[in-house]
């Protein structure tokens, strides 16, 4: 049988080709064709705001073709977050929010919901090395000689961890990408399988409480559990006059080990990092934007409500 991209949508407005100009558009769009899952599709469009996605059918009669073209109008009425999910099963989705946005727990909590992991960059690298995979000799070679990772190598240990079996339904990027050029990067690595981004939560949390959840944030080095004076205090946490914590009585519930606060977790420290979020997370905001699929999340709000906004803006399971 032949394949013909039918399908051309403008995830920006949302609005496709109609049947009577379709065979006309399919030699504007016509590009590599992949499979996945039993629908085919035609390679996204690689432009620095991509907007159009095509899709292919495959076809073997003139009848099925004809039948195609009397219902695609129909079926391009969906919403641009709707048409993603239609045409791409697996959920590949990204988080982002500035240091103490909460990002981390809401992202557990997706899984949970889900049954996707949430793959963190700083975990694929070290278990890439620990594997003696050959990225993770690579990675191993470029830090060993005090160079920074590459993007490609990123790339390229991504593409590996979202081949196990646990990522057949999606996965949930945390930390990745940070740069324009590694978003473009990984676009056209996803795209080489006939996939894309399906969504992207941005927590926005104003200064003044981020300042207060992280430089109120102690940690226990051994377990990594962290504690808030304010929102979770260790049982034996004492205040002193000026109604601080007395750092002697900060200590792990479970092992009693001193807990210690990171050289980092100051205001100081925190307007310096939310600078370089900004600079760095904007543009790749605005990158996706036109696409439908970045959802502005309140994390602000109490927890248990951001959970809430969170849940219902995931796709169907």
């Amino acid at each position: 049988s032949r394949h013909f991209c039918f399908l051309s949508c403008d995830f920006g407005s949302g609005q496709c080709p109609p049947s009577s100009n379709m065979f006309k558009h399919v030699s504007r769009v016509a590009r590599p064709v992949f499979r996945r899952r039993g629908v085919s599709f035609i390679a996204p469009v690689r432009s620095e705001a991509p907007k159009q996605l095509a899709v292919a059918v495959t076809l073997g009669v003139t009848g099925t073709a004809a039948w195609f073209l009397r219902s695609q109008d129909a079926q391009c009425e969906a919403l641009p977050a709707e048409t993603y999910h239609k045409y791409w099963p697996r959920k590949i989705m990204m988080l982002f929010g500035a240091p103490g946005a909460g990002k981390g727990t809401q992202g557990e909590k997706i899984t949970a919901e889900l049954g996707i992991p949430q793959l963190s960059t700083g975990d694929m690298l070290r278990a890439a090395v620990a594997a003696g995979t050959p990225v993770g000799m690579k990675a191993k070679a470029v830090m060993a000689a005090g160079g920074l990772v590459s993007d490609d190598i990123m790339i390229a240990l991504i593409a590996d961890r979202i081949k196990e079996p646990d990522c057949s339904n999606g996965f949930i990027l945390d930390g990745f990408p940070r740069t324009l050029e590694q978003t473009r990067a990984l676009d056209a690595m996803l795209a080489e399988s006939g996939e894309c981004v399906s969504l992207i939560l941005a927590f926005e949390v104003d200064a003044g409480v981020l300042e207060e959840r992280i430089c109120g944030r102690w940690m226990d080095k051994a377990s990594g559990r962290s504690y808030h004076v304010k929102f979770r205090p260790p049982q034996s946490m004492e205040l002193g006059t000026d109604g601080q914590p007395i750092p002697e009585t900060m200590r792990d519930d479970e092992t009693k080990a001193a807990l210690y606060q990171r050289s980092d977790d100051t205001a100081q420290a925190l307007k310096k990092r939310l600078q370089s979020y900004n600079d760095s997370t904007v543009p790749i905001l605005d990158h996706y934007r036109s696409r439908g699929i970045v959802k502005v999340i309140d994390g602000g709000a109490e927890m248990s409500q951001v959970t809430n906004t969170v849940l219902a803006a995931l796709p169907s399971k």
